[in-house]
């Protein structure tokens, strides 16, 4: 199953977000996938510094 954090909004399978974070949810829509953080104008726009599969909005 897949969880959403609800801090940094990337999208785990497990208990605890690679940020620290155990405040997850699996009420979320929308996935965006970033390959080169630091190149994409999509990840500047979001506030996302690392590659990975993210949600665009965590409720």
């Amino acid at each position: 199953m897949e969880f959403a954090c609800r801090d940094c909004r990337r999208i785990i399978t497990k208990n605890v977000c690679e940020c620290g974070s155990d405040s997850l949810s699996r009420d979320w829509s929308g996935y965006i996938i970033i390959l080169d953080a630091k190149n994409s104008e999509i990840a500047k726009k979001l506030g996302i510094h690392k590659e990975g599969k993210y949600a665009l909005k965590v409720r």
